[in-house]
Parts: structure tokens; C-alpha cells; sequence
């Protein structure tokens, strides 16, 4: 990935890359061992598998809203592009601001703790050498899985701060044995597996009845986080070819292509394990290995589900310090973020950084608390962003839309309604998670404030005869240009 910041984004990535980006953000933590949780919450494996379908209903909803967007604002920053022009700048710094803490940060934590579960066993790893409680929460917890996840994070940090070319040689060869690996297990659980046949087909005996919403609602936040990353491609808009035609196929047929993935290796769950055994277990896929192939077998499928989350790892953090080094560039972060390593021509200090907030939230936070804060902060900023669709659609209806969105206004309603749902009931059932996601939100908009006054102080200086720029109104501008 050549540093480009500065200087203006060319088109160079095509329909089958683009796709190919939404399927490998996609794909990662959450299908491994989200299922599980979701068994707590509401024990039937028919509502499992409705939980997915819906779930791929969302996100495909998202992805054809998301289309519409980006093929009539085509710039770099996804959902920061889309919100400042149908809400304004703060909305769209707060977006910036989510992205840090939530798109980025926390995700590496989530995909660290099942990493280090995945390769030390769920309960040998699980023994606290310290703890820290007050008012009877758990603040700081040390076990031999934090510790092998701070190591993780820590050691790909050490190579995408190292130099480009190496985090690019790691990322690729991850990401390539991942897909290799979940196609192979995919299959083959139902080629070669020692499953139960009559779990499947009980399936569709009949619609289950009896679920609380409450609890359904809950489900679809660990699934929705599953799901994060249809919205990948958005973020490229700048580099995209044709992406009045490229980004929209290529955030419906990945989406598309993602959940019918998820169902096939849920399908395969089921074949492999009762609801009773599957029930809060965080490293499902290789207890579905271990029944269905032997607990040799389930060893290394065990290994290989960590090193594929690898490469989740990687790839967030690899790409995120870019963003908040073009946020600092562009004013609106921490100066120092954006500097550049001059012998590693790496973003060294936003690699730092965000390694610390990973760090701090592997300590800090279990598993499916992780899940939840990330599933109801995102689930608020992607609501905002498809609000912002409609509203241009009634404040300026002239703009040129070489797309628009299948089934408006039903589509865009379905998303809202959706994550409006998970959002209320989150609220309701987890309201610690919840409060730390309004938290983050809160905290935003003081820093935005905090940079926005920066940006008023050095206007003023200006003013006295020296001459800062103001790098908040550079921004506004250049994105007015690119109109």
C-alpha cells in the first residue's frame, strides 16, 4: 500500500478487487465464534440459523444503501464523505472518531482474545494472575490468554511499523490460507464429517415458536458484528474504477456472497454438535472440527482457525493508523499521529496508538462484552449514514444517482427499523456495553470541539500576521472541489 496521503488517490482497483475486499473484511472473527453466544441468548438451532439469514437481510440491505452513496459521492472515507455532506462536519468527524475506537481497535482486541483462546483451549487459558474489581465489576484482568493476545498485537504492530513491504508479504500470505481454510472446512464437514444428519433436517420441521425478542434482539448484535465489513469498498470510493458501476456490485454480490457462506458453516454447527454443546462456546469452529473429524483433527483445525484470525489481526493493523494519520494530517487528530517514520516510512506513532487502545481493551473487557459495544456503536453509525440517504433524497433530489437503492424506501427502512431494534434492546439488556458505546460517542464530540477551537485559534493567529492555515477549512474545500 504506497503512502498516497498527501497527494491525490488514483483509480487502480477493480470490480473483482473491490468484491474481494468486502469478502475479507467480512470474514474473520465473528463466524468462528459468535454462534455460540448466540446459542445463550436464544437455545434453537432453527432460530440460529434465522438469526444468520437475518442478519445477511441487514447487511444486504446496508450494502444496497451504501451503493447508492457511494456511487453519488465516489470519494476516499466512506461514511465521513457520506454524513458531512448530509449532516454536516460533526457527524462526520464522529464517524472518523467511531472508526478509531470501534472500527479499528476494538476488533483487533476481540480477534486477539480468540486467537489466544482458539490456540491455549478455553479453560486452560482462562486463569487470572491479577485482577483489579471495584464496585463489583472486573476492571483489569491478566490470564494467559490477555497475554498471549497483547502478544499478538504487539508482534504485527512490530511488523506493519517495520516496513510496508513486510506487512504486505505477511497480510497476503494470511489471508490467503484463511480462504483456503474455511472453504476446506466448509465442505468438508459435510463430505467427510461424522455428523448428525436428523439436526439438519429437523430445521425445517416447522418454525419454532416461543422466542424472546429481547433476547433475539440481542443475538443480532454478535451477528452483526459477523457481518461488519460489507461496507469495506465504501472506503476506497476514491480508488475504485467506474465506481458509479464497480461499488455498488461489489458491496451487494460480496455481501451476497458472505452470507450464504455463514449459513453453509452454521449448517455445518449443527451437523456437528447439539444446541446443549454449543451453548457459550468461543471456539465453536474447532469444537465442530473435533466432532465431526476427531480430536486429532480438532487440534489442528483449532490452530488453523487462530492463524486465520491472524490475519484479521493484520489487516486492522495495517490499515487503520492510515486513517487516523490522514485525520491528523487533515487537522482533526492529535498532530503527532501524523507524522511518518522517516527511515521506515511507516505511521509510526498511529500504530502506537492504536496498539495501546487494543491493549487497554483485551484487559478491560471479556469477550462478548467486546461484541456488543462494537455491534451497538456500529449499528448507530451505520443508522446515521442510511438516515443521511433518505434525507438527500428529499433536500436534493437533483444530485446525479447513477445508482439508486432496490425497494426504496422499503430498503432503507428495513436497515433503520433493523439496527433500531438491536439498538433499543441493547440498551435494555446490556446497558454497561451500551454505556461505553454512548461514552465513545460523548468523548467524540468533546474532541471535536477540541479541534474545532485548535482550527478557530489558528484562523485568529492568522489574523495577527501568522499565517496558519486552517486545516479544517483545507478539508472542507477539497471535498466541495471534488463535487
Amino acid at each position: 500500500m504506497k503512502n498516497r496521503l498527501n497527494g491525490t488517490l488514483r483509480r487502480e482497483i477493480g470490480l473483482w478487487s473491490a468484491m474481494t475486499l468486502v469478502v475479507a473484511n467480512m470474514v474473520g472473527t465473528g463466524v468462528f465464534t459468535t454462534s455460540g453466544f448466540i446459542l445463550k441468548e436464544v437455545p434453537d438451532a432453527q432460530a440460529l440459523l434465522i438469526l444468520w439469514l437475518i442478519g445477511g437481510v441487514f447487511a444486504l440491505a446496508g450494502a444496497l444503501c451504501y451503493g447508492e452513496l457511494g456511487a453519488m459521492l465516489p470519494q476516499a472515507g466512506g461514511e465521513y464523505a457520506y454524513l458531512r455532506r448530509s449532516f454536516g462536519p460533526l457527524p462526520a468527524f464522529l464517524s472518523g472518531w467511531i472508526s478509531l475506537v470501534v472500527g479499528f481497535s476494538a476488533p483487533i482486541a476481540a480477534a486477539a482474545i480468540a486467537f489466544a483462546v482458539y490456540v491455549l483451549g478455553e479453560q486452560s487459558g482462562q486463569t487470572a494472575w491479577f485482577t483489579l474489581e471495584a464496585y463489583g465489576r472486573r476492571w483489569v484482568s491478566i490470564t494467559p490468554v490477555s497475554i498471549v493476545a497483547i502478544g499478538a498485537v504487539l508482534l504485527f504492530s512490530l511488523v506493519h511499523y517495520h516496513s510496508l513491504r513486510l506487512g504486505q508479504w505477511v497480510q497476503n500470505g494470511l489471508t490467503g490460507f484463511k480462504v483456503l481454510f474455511i472453504l476446506l472446512l466448509g465442505i468438508g464437514s459435510f463430505c467427510f464429517g461424522n455428523g448428525d444428519q436428523q439436526r439438519v433436517l429437523a430445521l425445517v420441521d416447522g418454525v419454532s415458536g416461543g422466542f424472546d425478542s429481547g433476547a433475539f434482539a440481542v443475538s443480532l448484535i454478535f451477528v452483526s458484528f459477523a457481518y461488519s465489513g460489507w461496507n469495506a469498498a465504501a472506503y476506497l470510493g476514491g480508488e475504485i474504477r467506474r465506481p458509479q458501476r464497480n461499488l455498488p456490485l461489489a458491496l451487494l454480490v460480496g455481501t451476497l456472497f458472505v452470507t450464504v457462506l455463514y449459513l453453509l458453516l452454521n449448517l455445518a454447527y449443527v451437523y456437528a454438535l447439539p444446541v446443549e454443546a454449543m451453548q457459550g462456546m468461543l471456539n465453536l469452529g474447532a469444537g465442530a472440527a473435533t466432532a465431526l473429524f476427531g480430536p486429532r483433527i480438532g487440534v489442528v483445525v483449532s490452530w488453523a482457525i487462530g492463524l486465520g484470525l491472524l490475519s484479521v489481526i493484520s489487516a486492522m493493523v495495517m490499515t487503520g493508523p492510515r486513517v487516523y494519520y490522514a485525520m491528523a494530517r487533515d487537522g482533526l487528530f492529535f498532530q503527532r499521529i501524523g507524522s511518518v517514520d522517516p527511515d521506515r516510512n511507516t505511521p509510526a506513532q498511529a500504530i502506537v496508538f492504536q496498539a495501546v487502545i487494543a491493549v487497554f481493551m483485551i484487559i478491560s473487557a471479556t469477550f462478548d462484552s467486546l461484541l456488543v459495544y462494537m455491534g451497538f456503536t456500529l449499528s448507530l453509525s451505520a443508522m446515521i449514514t442510511v438516515a443521511g440517504l433518505i434525507k438527500m433524497r428529499l433536500t436534493e433530489p437533483h444530485l446525479d444517482r447513477p445508482y439508486k437503492t432496490w425497494g426504496y424506501p422499503l430498503t432503507p427502512l428495513i436497515f433503520i427499523g433493523g439496527n433500531l431494534w438491536i439498538t433499543v434492546y441493547s440498551i435494555a439488556s446490556r446497558p454497561v456495553a451500551t454505556l461505553y458505546g454512548m461514552g465513545t460517542i460523548a468523548l467524540g464530540i468533546g474532541m471535536y470541539f477540541l479541534f474545532h477551537r485548535q482550527q478557530v485559534v489558528a484562523r485568529a493567529r492568522g489574523a495577527n500576521g501568522v499565517p496558519v492555515p486552517c486545516q479544517w477549512c483545507a478539508v472542507e474545500r477539497n471535498h466541495d472541489l471534488e463535487q
